[in-house]
């Protein structure tokens, strides 16, 4: 077997379970993080992508089980919720972070997001591991639960073992080289933001301006009158 890639930054600590467990810790920490049990899953699947480009592990199998694990641990914390999930986070939230005020702005965003977050959640830290919670508290159908999570475990599944199988040890390095200009980044964005805003509203105002001209001057053409034909005037 060829040997151990050195994980590098904060992926090093999982090396000594990954070595002795393999596929079995990928499948566990997923299945439990996805229910809400605080578990690094994601950084024992990006590990194990790695130990997969080396050669240690099957990238397939890899991708395979975190998967298969993602979306039977959703669909647990969904039966979590269906099943009294609103009195266990009052209960025993706080535990795993999960306060009821924070469980009040997760349902709000899932109201107004409606299936969509659930594709996303994956991504989010967060609702990754009450995404399915907390579908099942808001009474979200089953099935439709069950078509957008799995969408979402496959696109969550499939970026982050590619990424991590096609960059191996380097993506910690790339990710910690990008964290130096991650303020740039944020200013960048929010300056984009801004400026996109500032031209919407400028265009929303200019429309308002050109909508409101056009109702006085049909309100000045009503109030004069229909115009009188002169010629028709010295026949009579």
């Amino acid at each position: 077997m060829p040997p151990s890639p050195d994980l590098p930054g904060f992926l090093h600590g999982v090396a000594p379970i990954l070595d002795r467990w393999g596929y079995l810790s990928v499948a566990a920490t997923i299945g439990v993080e996805s229910f809400g049990v605080p578990a690094p899953g994601q950084t024992f699947m990006v590990a194990a992508a790695i130990y997969a480009g080396a050669g240690r592990l099957n990238i397939f199998a890899v991708a395979a089980i975190a998967f298969v694990a993602a979306v039977l641990g959703d669909n647990v914390g969904y039966w979590i919720g269906v099943r009294g999930g609103r009195k266990a986070v009052h209960r025993w939230g706080k535990y795993v972070f999960l306060t009821p005020e924070r469980l009040a702005r997760a349902e709000g965003f899932f109201a107004r997001r409606g299936s969509r977050i659930v594709v996303i959640a994956r991504f989010i830290d967060g609702l990754r591991q009450f995404n399915g919670v907390i579908a099942g508290i808001t009474a979200m159908p089953w099935r439709t639960f069950l078509i957008y999570n799995t969408i979402g475990a496959a696109i969550w599944v499939g970026w982050w073992t590619g990424i991590a199988y096609a960059l191996g040890t380097h993506l910690v390095e790339i990710i910690e080289h990008a964290h130096r200009y991650k303020w740039w980044a944020i200013a960048a964005v929010t300056l984009a933001v801004i400026a996109y805003v500032t031209l919407h509203l400028r265009h929303i105002r200019r429309r308002r301006a050109r909508t409101a001209a056009a109702t006085d001057a049909a309100a000045e053409a009503a109030a004069d009158g229909p115009v009188e034909d002169p010629v028709e005037e010295k026949q009579a």
